[in-house]
């Protein structure tokens, strides 16, 4: 093994940091509407097939409304806020569990006054992200309570 087996957690100014981590946006601006995301690849291993990431939302913030063929596994470790998964929302807080099964619509949302931090794995190997188009928006809309979480973009 050539690189150091443990990466100390290193929290900075209230932000959850991992040693030698390096701090990225969570997308190329103007591929995808989001709100105030950073993204951090804590364990990419080709051996394993996974990559684990932390994700924080700043408080108010959101992550992409969209869907993939693979699934995701996201543990919240602290903050709260909502998430989407499907048709249906759910408020979710520290050592919340979330999964969000293959083609299944999701988004992340912080708290207006907290942020939302959570680890998420996926395969290694993924496909692009699908954004919905004005019919899928239709249909997620048709739900009263997606509508209303959804109003918040």
């Amino acid at each position: 093994m050539s690189e150091h087996p443990v990466r100390p957690f290193a929290p900075q100014d209230d932000a959850f940091r991992w040693s030698d981590v390096e701090l990225r946006t969570y997308k190329e601006e103007g591929t995808a509407p989001f709100r105030a995301v950073t993204r951090q690849t804590l364990f990419s291993r080709p051996d394993m097939r996974g990559e684990l990431r932390y994700f924080e939302i700043a408080a108010g913030g959101h992550s992409t409304l969209e869907r993939h063929l693979h699934a995701h596994a996201v543990v919240i470790l602290r903050g709260r806020g909502a998430v989407l998964v499907g048709d249906r929302v759910f408020p979710v807080g520290a050592h919340d569990l979330v999964s969000v099964p293959s083609l299944t619509w999701h988004q992340f949302r912080a708290a207006p006054d907290a942020p939302l931090g959570f680890l998420c794995m996926v395969d290694a190997e993924r496909d692009r992200p699908q954004l919905p188009g004005p019919e899928d928006l239709a249909d997620l809309r048709a739900n009263a309570a997606v509508a209303a979480f959804l109003a918040g973009s």
